[in-house]
């Protein structure tokens, strides 16, 4: 039976969130929430891309890669349609958002290695999803990542202003305390995995 765009959506949010719970994209998920400025303008970026990547894999997918017994290429030729995807988005952040664009540095161009997008996509391919599911999932994906971003940046940027123990300790360190015990909320609210 054919799972619903409302179902798709809920499991791309929050049961399959690429943070939380597959753990694919960390390094954008630690470097960039030192604000929610920046976590912010790199989760928008990464939506697009994710809905884009979405529609566009499809395409590729189902009409060039399948028809021509080419299927083997799928990981290399979507690995391609995400990096122009995010040369697209590179360019209109810099003529757009100069300031924005300075604050994301190194991690807008990092999109295109970021594996939660190429872990969409696939995991389109993967499920069977036809064009509109493939497009919810990228969409409910982008704003799962949305959401765990601006969580921990919130979290961040409020722990800057209190005495954190020296046993958790600052930086990445501390960044990941905070991821860890974020997962779990996840896992235990969402029931991810089921409780006895």
């Amino acid at each position: 039976m054919a799972e619903s765009l409302f179902t798709i959506f809920l499991e791309g949010v929050f049961i399959k969130n690429f943070l939380l719970i597959q753990f694919l994209g960390l390094c954008s998920f630690v470097g960039v929430t030192k604000d929610l400025k920046s976590a912010s303008g790199m989760s928008g970026a990464v939506v697009f891309v994710m809905a884009m990547a979405a529609t566009v894999s499809f395409a590729l997918y189902n009409f060039i890669l399948v028809p021509l017994k080419l299927e083997f290429l799928r990981t290399i030729a979507f690995i391609v349609v995400i990096a122009a995807l995010v040369q697209l988005v590179e360019f209109i952040v810099r003529k757009h958002v100069p300031a924005l664009y300075r604050s994301l540095g190194i991690y807008l161009p990092l999109i295109t290695t970021n594996c939660a997008v190429l872990g969409a996509v696939l995991l389109n391919v993967m499920n069977d999803y036809d064009l509109a599911q493939s497009v919810v999932f990228g969409v409910a994906a982008g704003l799962g990542y949305t959401v765990a971003m601006l969580m921990m940046a919130a979290i961040r940027e409020r722990s800057d202003l209190v005495e954190v123990p020296k046993s958790v300790g600052r930086g990445v360190t501390y960044a990941f305390f905070i991821a860890t015990i974020m997962s779990m909320s996840f896992v235990n609210f969402f029931g991810v995995i089921p409780l006895e």
